[in-house]
């Protein structure tokens, strides 16, 4: 495991080299040093209060999803990844109210699943199984803490996982896949993502959706080839892989 100065600086590289992409040196310097300000900025106590995350859905299952506890080194991490986020339960069950599916035909996928809320939203649901993909140990350890102590009568799937893999190398599932992405990863990040998904379904063609909540960087699937937009909610965006191209994107 990479200590934590190696994963910052490579984390740090990886953003300047993308931004140095859209710009130059200077530009993605600049980028760099804003990420951090903001960073200093809101690690005040006033300001995480306001921007981490309510208690109610923690308080009602006696699990801890929000942000707030995520320490520093972890929150610092992921400026440069992707920060951790919890989704709204009302959000999520929209989403899942968009997908016109057989839940129990298809696995549940969460692509930067931090602490598993998500996951554990959507064992409401009866999906095959739940599978959370996390980079940081940290919230990685706090998802499959969650997941062993999380009761609900209104649980309908019960095989949950919390991988700790990094979700540029994760290999999809050869199965029908609901793909659920909170902005997990920058460009970069997302392309090669996406990328290893289209290479999946080349080798074995199957039905996949995209889920994408709060949709920021939508472009990057919507000239995706193999991927049309067949939904959306008041946030989010819902994409299903369509005739396949020959080569992978």
């Amino acid at each position: 495991m990479s200590s934590f100065p190696q994963q910052l600086s490579r984390a740090i590289a990886e953003r300047w080299r993308e931004e140095s992409a859209r710009g130059n040196s200077l530009s993605a310097t600049g980028a760099i040093l804003r990420e951090l300000y903001g960073f200093v900025r809101d690690s005040t106590p006033e300001r995480r209060r306001s921007r981490y995350g309510d208690m109610d859905y923690d308080w009602e299952h006696r699990v801890n999803t929000t942000s707030g506890s995520v320490g520093w080194q972890e929150r610092l991490l992921g400026v440069f990844h992707s920060a951790y986020q919890p989704t709204d339960a009302e959000a999520f069950h929209e989403m899942m109210a968009a997908l016109p599916i057989d839940f129990g035909e298809f696995t549940f996928i969460d692509i930067g699943s931090g602490k598993g809320r998500t996951l554990l939203m959507a064992s409401a649901y009866p999906f095959r199984r739940i599978i959370g993909v996390e980079l940081l140990p940290e919230l990685h350890r706090a998802a499959a803490e969650n997941i062993a102590v999380y009761r609900n009568d209104d649980q309908r799937c019960k095989q949950i996982e919390s991988l700790s893999a990094d979700a540029r190398e994760f290999e999809f599932p050869l199965e029908p896949l609901v793909v659920y992405l909170f902005n997990p990863l920058p460009s970069a990040g997302l392309e090669r993502l996406l990328a290893n998904l289209g290479e999946s379904l080349q080798h074995k063609p199957r039905a996949v959706y995209v889920v994408y909540h709060n949709p920021l960087l939508k472009e990057l699937l919507e000239t995706c080839a193999w991927l049309t937009k067949v939904g959306n909610t008041t946030n989010s965006v819902i994409y299903r892989n369509s005739a396949f191209p020959q080569n992978p994107p």
